[in-house]
């Protein structure tokens, strides 16, 4: 990886990043499932409102999708809670405190917005007859209000939170939690989704910085996933 002057890794500047603080730690993990979790809500935004309301199918998808959308964004947050945030709390004044607990209640505020649009979607999907334009319609305001409150958060994040990073964590350390409490345990699936779901839209430089070293497994589960991927996005995309 290329380094600048001052040795520090240089950090990623995506579509919609809203800072890149410069600092010991690779932060290139983070940024590319912020950039996921932008492009998909830019997505389901243009969805929710284009598709027909009686093409059951197409609103299956969506569900589907939807579902594993909100489960990495969940996993994501979670992670952060349990992770990040306290070890960073022992470590910062009480200026910095302020910014670690706006984190965790930012959190919570998108996690009724998450549970909103699943419940839209299950009654799309279901074919549910009754009032179904009033409910897209719906649907489609609580995915907006979503998006905007989630870049919001993400924003505020790689504008404030991840500076403390850069300032209270190692490098070994930031290498550590990535390998521990930022992977997890996934399943097969989980990474057979993950993979290309991660890197879809990404460019070619964060791709490749992504996958630098990455080893032969990693790689074919990349390989692998892309085509179910794809077909799952199609068919819950068409009209996005």
């Amino acid at each position: 990886m290329t380094t600048a002057d001052h040795a520090f890794p240089v950090q990623l500047l995506l579509p919609g990043q809203a800072a890149a603080h410069a600092g010991p730690c690779d932060l290139t993990g983070m940024y590319v499932m912020h950039h996921a979790f932008r492009r998909d809500l830019s997505r389901f935004a243009v969805a929710m409102r284009r598709t027909p309301v009686v093409e059951v199918a197409t609103w299956r998808a969506l569900a589907a999708r939807w579902d594993r959308f909100a489960r990495e964004l969940h996993e994501h947050h979670t992670k952060e809670d349990e992770g990040i945030w306290p070890l960073l709390l022992d470590r910062v004044g009480p200026e910095d405190h302020g910014v670690l607990a706006a984190m965790e209640a930012e959190h919570a505020a998108i996690d009724p917005l998450l549970a909103c649009v699943e419940e839209g979607l299950r009654r799309l999907a279901n074919g549910t007859p009754e009032g179904t334009d009033s409910v897209r319609s719906d649907l489609a305001d609580a995915v907006g209000e979503l998006a905007d409150r989630l870049d919001a958060h993400l924003s505020h994040e790689e504008a404030d939170a991840i500076r403390i990073i850069q300032e209270q964590v190692t490098a070994e350390e930031w290498a550590h939690l990535e390998a521990t409490v930022l992977r997890g345990r996934p399943t097969l699936r989980q990474m057979l989704f993950l993979l290309p779901w991660v890197t879809d839209e990404l460019p070619s430089e964060a791709h490749d910085r992504l996958f630098a070293g990455a080893p032969a497994p990693v790689r074919w589960m990349h390989a692998i996933g892309r085509r179910g991927y794809r077909t799952l996005d199609r068919r819950a995309f068409v009209h996005a």
